[in-house]
């Protein structure tokens, strides 16, 4: 049985195309990388995202709940390796994550509509005292999920 929580994430359901604009890490921020994500059930207790990008990124999220605390966690994994935990949230319209580790914070903030999703990853290596934007992310609707 589906945990009833986790169900308010079937908006997310479905095949994206991604857009990866505004990086200060790219040759210019004029540059963007293509690529698609699918964001699918695990079972009946776990939403998944799985993305490619150009360039040879990508990365996937595993997201559950913890009924006691009513919070949302995603583990993170990407081709390089690298492994983290963010707290999720997705209210009103808006879906955010985020971590507060010794390495550096760093969050996601986006805007959700039917389909479309536009945010963008920030970081900050002082405490959350300031921060800089990171990339933006769009994500594109190109099929409904179920």
């Amino acid at each position: 049985m589906r945990n009833r929580a986790l169900q308010k994430l079937d908006m997310l359901l479905g095949n994206w195309t991604l857009t990866l604009s505004n990086a200060w890490f790219l040759d210019s921020l004029d540059t963007q990388l293509r690529g698609a994500a699918t964001i699918e059930w695990l079972g009946d207790a776990f939403v998944v995202l799985r993305s490619d990008l150009e360039g040879d990124r990508a990365w996937d999220f595993v997201i559950g709940r913890s009924d006691p605390h009513e919070t949302y966690t995603a583990l993170y994994h990407d081709k390089r390796g690298v492994c983290r935990v963010f707290q999720m949230t997705s209210e009103r319209g808006q879906w955010k994550l985020a971590r507060e580790d010794t390495d550096f914070y760093q969050r996601f903030v986006a805007d959700v509509e039917a389909d479309r999703i536009s945010g963008r990853w920030e970081m900050s290596e002082d405490q959350g005292r300031n921060w800089r934007t990171d990339f933006d992310l769009t994500f594109q609707r190109v099929t409904q999920g179920n």
